[in-house]
């Protein structure tokens, strides 16, 4: 094997093991025995051991690969892959190619050498970074407490704010709900993604957003790659930041109705509608405890216990329990392949994806299938009675009509996402 030869599989990466190796600007987080390395320029993060992260830290430096691995074998007392090591920071998008633009705008050649003392400036600077800092900071804080409190007082006092799924019901035409609650969803889902997006972008983390699915559920994705490079301290604000969105905006809702009351205290139709607006913003924090999937509040306590994929090695663990119960013994995953903090931490976390199914179910028997039912029960109605109008018979198709339509958008979210995973060639799963 030559030393330009790359072994772990894509283009090969060449160098000269004498001379210095153009790596990019890295940042490095140490967390227990691993550190994340990457670069923040364009969110490509992969986690090292702690050897491992220190022979990096040498070739940034400056050392060339032959003295580093001579360096790394003097320390460690084993002869290092130079090669491979070279060949996977070529595949992570660590080592400039010749005449590759640097992160501040200047041309480097291979053989230059960051200064490892210099401050890091890259191409795009993270916009609305300000906002971000605004929206998190102590005012802002203390609005959303007295927002909070003013709507949990108001609930006190008048039994009708408190959400129940009656309130969906704000008019007698289902396409009119279907429609408004889908209408308004949007602004709302951005909202909560904007604010998981601002809270990072006040780190000076970059972001992006996507569509993707859990379960059958059609979601809304912020990427925040950036997270895993800064203190898991600083990391959980702008994990559950899409849940205090989802709250503000539920209590303002519900101090919005109880303010547009009619004059003798019943609710007006926009108050009966904001009502209904909250119960859906409701549906969406319940959500978030279907800890069978990777929710806001999974990746919370993942990244509070530094996990690495505890999804995976919770869902094969509890399957094992399964098949160990039916005595299926050919079923049964090698535990071996787990990461030890996560084999350790699935041995209760496991037990909680099953208390996320009894939340989902007892949401959906409380709160989904009453709304469903009487929905269901009054298309019927219509159609195979003898008083609905032709504007009620209509709204029943009409309504039909949006109940497909979200069934092909979800298969089509789904074939996408399936389409999108079979050509992912490398995925690196980073908590």
């Amino acid at each position: 094997m030559t030393d330009a030869e790359a072994v772990t599989g894509g283009p090969a990466t060449c160098y000269d093991p004498d001379r210095p190796l153009p790596l990019h600007h890295l940042v490095y987080l140490e967390d227990g025995e691993e550190v994340t390395v990457g670069r923040p320029d364009t969110d490509s993060y992969a986690i090292f051991p702690a050897d491992g992260a220190e022979l990096l830290r040498r070739l940034q430096e400056g050392l060339p690969p032959r003295e580093a691995a001579a360096w790394y074998a003097e320390r460690y007392h084993e002869d290092p892959d130079i090669d491979d090591l070279v060949a996977a920071l070529g595949e992570l998008g660590f080592v400039r190619e010749a005449g590759e633009t640097g992160e501040a705008g200047e041309a480097r050649e291979p053989g230059a050498v960051d200064d490892p003392g210099a401050p890091y400036t890259a191409d795009r600077p993270v916009r609305w970074r300000r906002l971000g800092a605004a929206l998190f900071s102590v005012p802002a804080w203390t609005c959303y407490a007295a927002v909070v409190g003013w709507a949990l007082v108001a609930m006190a006092r008048r039994p009708d704010l408190v959400p129940s799924y009656r309130n969906v019901f704000f008019t007698d035409y289902y396409t009119v709900i279907q429609a408004a609650l889908f209408v308004v969803a949007i602004p709302q889902l951005l909202l909560h993604e904007s604010f998981h997006a601002l809270a990072g972008r006040r780190l000076g983390l970059r972001s992006s957003l996507r569509i993707s699915r859990r379960f059958y559920f059609v979601v809304l994705e912020t990427s925040l790659d950036g997270l895993v490079a800064v203190p898991r301290r600083k990391r959980y604000l702008p994990i559950v930041a899409g849940m205090l969105a989802d709250v503000v905006v539920m209590a303002a809702l519900t101090i919005a109705a109880d303010l547009t009351r009619q004059p003798g205290g019943a609710l007006s139709f926009a108050g009966r509608f904001c009502l209904a607006f909250a119960f859906a913003v409701l549906l969406r924090i319940l959500w978030q405890f279907s800890l069978y999937l990777r929710t806001d509040l999974y990746v919370l306590v993942s990244t509070a216990l530094g996990c690495v994929d505890l999804h995976t090695t919770a869902r094969q663990m509890l399957a094992n329990r399964v098949n160990r119960l039916l005595g299926r013994r050919d079923r049964l995953v090698e535990e071996s392949d787990w990461h030890p903090t996560d084999r350790r931490v699935a041995r209760w976390y496991s037990w909680l994806i099953v208390a996320g199914y009894t939340v989902s179910l007892t949401t959906f028997l409380v709160a989904v299938a009453p709304i469903v039912y009487q929905m269901f029960t009054g298309i019927l109605g219509r159609f195979t009675g003898h008083g609905a109008s032709w504007p009620e018979l209509l709204d029943s198709l009409v309504f039909c009509g949006f109940i497909l339509a979200q069934l092909v958008v979800l298969a089509w979210v789904a074939a996408r996402e399936r389409y999108r995973d079979r050509r992912q060639r490398l995925e690196h799963v980073i908590t």
